[in-house]
């Protein structure tokens, strides 16, 4: 039987689910509530979620690196960087994917992070201030940084994009709809079986 993990933030939690059932055949390693949040949690913890028998291994991040402090108004930029500066961001997904190549010998997938609507985020009263300009910047140097690993790119944001993001997207401009949520699933399902087809 095949072993999988799936590594991420809380929109990795909303699309488990689906994977699981997704992937009845595979040995789904689940985080279930564990929020994996920003790279540099993720290089903390990861010793902890890898093993030498995952055949693959499919991480993403970027939401919570690219927040910054909420303005009043959300037509005003946050004075102050993202919770991890996009260079930093680059260099901790490299170690990322160097430390997961180093302990597996799984196939690695990167999931590039999904769109975000900043109006929502206000209204919502999340206090964090994320654009898809910044969604735009951390997916290129990921898709970069991911490339040269040899990794695959699952590129979640399309399926997003694709299927509608004023339908997709939850009340709060971040998290997804239960249809939003299955369409992710079901993509990250399908990539982890070609991963190894």
């Amino acid at each position: 039987m095949k072993k999988v993990i799936c590594i991420g933030d809380s929109i990795r939690m909303g699309y488990e689910p689906t994977v699981v059932r997704e992937l009845a055949d595979w040995e789904v390693v689940e985080l279930k509530d564990l929020q994996c949040g920003h790279t540099r949690n993720i290089l903390e913890h990861l010793d902890e979620w890898l093993s030498d028998d995952l055949d693959v291994v499919h991480i993403n991040a970027g939401l919570h690196d690219m927040a910054q402090g909420p303005t009043s108004d959300p037509d005003v930029a946050p004075v102050g960087e993202s919770r991890v500066p996009l260079g930093e961001y680059r260099a901790n997904l490299g170690r990322i994917l160097r430390r997961t190549e180093s302990t597996t010998q799984a196939r690695i997938i990167f999931g590039l992070t999904t769109p975000v609507d900043l109006r929502r985020q206000y209204e919502h009263g999340k206090g964090i201030h994320r654009t898809n300009e910044n969604v735009s910047a951390y997916n290129e140097a990921a898709a970069e940084i991911a490339t040269e690993r040899g990794a695959v790119i699952n590129d979640l944001n399309k399926v997003i994009v694709d299927n509608g993001a004023e339908q997709m997207l939850a009340d709060d401009g971040v998290h997804f709809t239960a249809e939003g949520s299955a369409a992710l699933g079901r993509k990250v399902a399908g990539a982890i079986r070609e991963a190894v087809a």
